[in-house]
């Protein structure tokens, strides 16, 4: 039976398939490990069975699509179909070696990878990301050749097919634009180095540690646990809190009674012990000076440079340690004050 459509749209529909298989595969599994707990044995089974009757019916429609008449085998009942089978045994030998092969080599690239990205390294989290982004392309690329080796197994001849994938990936390019503008994004984040796994990092007002980086998206885990995905092609601005050291900057304020330099000066006498206690603080936190005269005080400001992810932390402790400060040495902090004029009685 002769092909239906041309051959090149034959392979782009296969191709186009098979990674809808694998994607469905996947999300599967990962649904059924999700709620395994809350999941009966009977509906595991049934998702299993329902991929498997969606599996048949994409093999139909593509063997159809290639020209093969299933109702030839048919026909002649479980003869023809015993006949069939025998006659394909080769093949299906050629298919699961395939296939072992391919899980081999998939395997030895993980380990071998995780291997690498397990040893000490200077820019781990960089390597780490590379490793994920490079698996990633292992993948795709192992599914793709051994899908092809599979239809070459079964008769199918690809070399004009491949020769028609170049129209097909035209077609596909002009509508899946959105598709490609994020892997290119992606491609430019990975080795441009504007972040890798483990950043932490700022996108459109998000803040969080970044916990993956694909090809098409970015995975981002803020402090309470959120996990947002962002399209690379639609990642603008980011603020990298991970590259270069930090800084912590305390503003508080004293009353206006209270004399600045005398303030100062107990404030540089005591802050030195803060750095001695806490090595997060690469150096003494210096007081700025005056920063605004405020309603109801003066506004001042320490600074001080610490490790990168800590200057929060360090923020809190500042604050706590010149509230204790104030207090030893009898300093007001303000309070909103409200000065009322009572009228002279006549």
């Amino acid at each position: 039976m002769p092909l239906l459509v041309s051959p090149g749209f034959a392979t782009g529909f296969t191709l186009l398939f098979a990674a809808v298989l694998i994607g469905v595969f996947g999300l599967l599994r990962i649904i059924i490990e999700r709620k395994k707990e809350t999941l009966s044995v009977r509906n595991i089974i049934a998702a299993y069975t329902g991929f498997i009757l969606i599996v048949i019916i994409a093999l139909m429609v593509i063997a159809w699509l290639w020209g093969y008449d299933m109702g030839e085998t048919l026909q002649d009942g479980w003869s023809g179909l015993i006949a069939a089978v025998e006659e394909s045994i080769p093949r299906l030998i050629s298919t699961v070696v395939i296939l072992l092969v391919a899980l081999l080599v998939l395997k030895v690239a993980r380990i071998g990878l995780y291997k690498l990205e397990a040893q000490p390294s200077p820019n781990q989290k960089r390597k780490k990301t590379v490793t994920k982004v490079i698996l990633s392309i292992i993948k795709y690329a192992i599914a793709i050749i051994a899908l092809l080796a599979l239809l070459t197994t079964w008769g199918f001849n690809i070399a004009p097919a491949l020769g028609g994938l170049g129209i097909v990936g035209l077609v596909i390019g002009l509508g899946a634009q959105s598709f490609i503008n994020d892997v290119i994004s992606g491609f430019f984040i990975i080795f441009e180095h504007h972040f890798d796994v483990g950043d932490w990092v700022e996108i459109d007002g998000f803040m969080g540690e970044v916990t993956d980086i694909g090809l098409k998206t970015t995975k981002v885990r803020n402090i309470k646990g959120e996990v947002r995905v962002f399209n690379n092609g639609g990642i603008g601005p980011v603020s990298n809190f991970s590259i270069s050291e930090a800084v912590a900057l305390v503003d508080f304020g004293i009353a206006y009674k209270e004399d600045v330099q005398t303030t100062i000066e107990v404030l540089e006498k005591e802050l030195p012990k803060v750095h001695e206690e806490r090595e997060e603080l690469l150096e003494t936190p210096r007081v700025m000076g005056i920063t605004d005269l405020a309603d109801s005080g003066v506004e001042m400001r320490i600074m001080a440079r610490t490790k990168t992810m800590t200057q929060w932390g360090m923020e809190r402790l500042l604050r706590q340690r010149i509230k204790e400060i104030l207090d030893a040495h009898d300093i007001e902090i303000p309070f909103p004050q409200v000065v009322v004029h009572k009228p002279s009685e006549q």
